[in-house]
This record gives C-alpha cells, sequence and structure tokens, in this order.
C-alpha cells in the first residue's frame, strides 16, 4: 500500500476534527491573536467567539468588526470559575502574553505569562479542552542558525525565559492526560496587519516601512546581512488554527521556513513602496545578538500539513497594500 503523502493526512485530520462551536481566544486585542480572532469568525461563522484581553498590549482598533464577546481582565490573575461557572468551549486559543521583550522586571513577566497559562490549563483540565497556545523561537536563544523542535532551550531574555516555563507545563499537563491535546506553536519573526499599536515592539517590516513613507533613509545593524525568519501573520495564524488538528500534544515552528537578510528587506520595500531610500547602517550595540534565525519546517509540515503561503515578497506587498488600505 503506497504511502499517504503529508496533504492527505492533513486532509484526513481536517475531516476528523469536529468543527469548534465554542471558542475562547486569550489576547484576543493583540497583535497575532486578533488575526487570529477574525480569521476564525470568517472561518466558522456560527460559533461563539469570546475574547480575555486586559488591552495592556492589545487595542479596541484590533477587533473592528468582531462580532463576540470581549472580557477585559488579566488571564495571570482571573477566575476563571468565577467568571465562566459551568461554561465549556470547543477549543482554547492561548496568546495573551506579556510580548515586550525590552520589558526586563522578570518578577511581572515570569509571573503574569506563567500564571496566565496555569489558569487555563486548570479551567481547561477538567473537559480536557484542547488548548492551542503561543510558544516563541525566542526560547531558542542566540544560537544562530536552523531551528528545530528538539532544540535545547537556551532563553537569553525573561521573557524567553517565561515561554520556555510555558513549554514544560504543557509538557507536564499533558503527561497526565494522554487524551488531552496541548499544541505550541513557536513563532518566529511576525509580522503585518494590526502590530502598530505595540510602538517599539512592533516588527522592523512595519518601523522601517514608516520611516521610508516618511522620506527617510532607512536604518539598520551594519552591514545588513544578518538573517531572519520573518513570517507573514496571515501565516501565523493558518498555522495556528492547523495545530488545533495536531495528532498529539507538542510544539511546532511556525516561520516561513526561509532566513532573509535585512538588506533584501530594505530591497523590496523599497520596490514595493516604489521608492529608492539609500540604507544608512549603525553599529550593532548588543553584544550577544542573533544573527540568523529560520525555522525546521519539516514537523509542521509532516504533522499538521502546514505550507507557508506568503513569500517576504508577497507577504510586504500584501501588507504595504492593507495599510494604505487604513490610511485612506
Amino acid at each position: 500500500m503506497a504511502k499517504k503523502t503529508a496533504a492527505e493526512k492533513a486532509a484526513k485530520t481536517k475531516k476528523s476534527t469536529k468543527k469548534p462551536s465554542n471558542i475562547l481566544v486569550t489576547g484576543g486585542a493583540g497583535f497575532i491573536g486578533s488575526n487570529l480572532v477574525l480569521t476564525l469568525q470568517a472561518q466558522h461563522p456560527e460559533a461563539g467567539i469570546t475574547v480575555i484581553d486586559d488591552f495592556r498590549s492589545g487595542d479596541f482598533k484590533n477587533l473592528i468588526g468582531f462580532k463576540g464577546d470581549v472580557v477585559a481582565k488579566d488571564v495571570s490573575r482571573m477566575d476563571f470559575s468565577s467568571q465562566f461557572g459551568k461554561r465549556r468551549f470547543d477549543a482554547i486559543f492561548h496568546l495573551a502574553s506579556i510580548t515586550d521583550t525590552t520589558l526586563h522586571d522578570q518578577k511581572q513577566q515570569v509571573h503574569d505569562n506563567v500564571e496566565g497559562f496555569r489558569n487555563v490549563l486548570e479551567f481547561a483540565r477538567p473537559a480536557k479542552t484542547p488548548i492551542v497556545y503561543a510558544s516563541s523561537a525566542a526560547t531558542y536563544g542566540i544560537v544562530s542558525g536552523v531551528n528545530t523542535e528538539s532544540d535545547p532551550p537556551l532563553p537569553a531574555n525573561v521573557y524567553a525565559f517565561s515561554k520556555v516555563v510555558l513549554d514544560n507545563l504543557a509538557r507536564m499537563y499533558a503527561a497526565r492526560s494522554r487524551a488531552w491535546k496541548i499544541v505550541g506553536v513557536r513563532y518566529f519573526n511576525v509580522y503585518g496587519p494590526r502590530e502598530a499599536h505595540k510602538g517599539i515592539p512592533a516588527s522592523m517590516i512595519w518601523h522601517l516601512s514608516q520611516q521610508i513613507k516618511a522620506g527617510k533613509n532607512p536604518r539598520i545593524f551594519k552591514r545588513g546581512e544578518q538573517l531572519r525568519d520573518f513570517i507573514y501573520v496571515k501565516d501565523a495564524v493558518k498555522n495556528t488554527i492547523l495545530a488545533l488538528g495536531a495528532p498529539s500534544s507538542g510544539v511546532y515552528n511556525t516561520g516561513s521556513g526561509q532566513a532573509r537578510t535585512f538588506n533584501d528587506l530594505i530591497e523590496i520595500l523599497n520596490r514595493t513602496l516604489g521608492t529608492k531610500r539609500a540604507t544608512e547602517y549603525f553599529d550593532n550595540p548588543h553584544k550577544h545578538y542573533q544573527n540568523h534565525t529560520e525555522a525546521d519546517l519539516a514537523r509542521s509540515r509532516k504533522e499538521l500539513g502546514y505550507e507557508p503561503d506568503y513569500s517576504l515578497e508577497k507577504g510586504v506587498e500584501d501588507y504595504m497594500n492593507w495599510l494604505k488600505s487604513q490610511e485612506r
């Protein structure tokens, strides 16, 4: 008998996965979260979707057009049982997190990110509600090169450390019940619509595009040969949703699978925006800097049927068109 292809396996998984009718998304007013919420709403128009967000790193404008419920609370401090009573969800997407990697308050980062996830796990545990949660490529640390899920974690900052603890918790809870699916999506360098509210933590693609559109020269570290796995948010959302149909608990890289230089990015932005701004290089102030990130997508392709739809060129074009539409 011929072996089934990855696409055939993914199709079988998709067919066997029950469509969720009651969905909970934490961090749903944030960058990736809001794109996920609006995509889920489009894919499951009959489903009830509830967002939890304390709006510290989210924005109500990201949810314009959303037709569901919003709970304005901090997941690390809220009482889920009191809030929802006996109500249960078919699926939980946990994206709530302090996403500012420059926040160095270790207690706040670890408490809010870890305890928020622990609360979600405890709420979901009785019914074994499937959970897809946001991990991060930051867990790989400053080791340059292609990153595989089996690589040991080497967090270089407290944000990355908190995400390592999330992965640890997910593994421990899943080990107690093999029937319970807890899946992490390890995001690489995500960019795209609904990130502007983040300010400094927004992607370099957003910042560089703003510099160019303001008539300024784009500024990057010398000499622009650093490599990044830039993933368009639509692809990040795609793999997040696919993760709900994962065959078992685990973590999956969520990137483009391609490493592109900063110089490539400047060239693409100039071409897309119809400009010819010269690049300004400046010294990298960071002694320990990751010069190469690249997601190994073998597992995501094989087990989830994931295939990115957007090259950097296509993603930047789509993003710039979206930004232009928002300016009108």
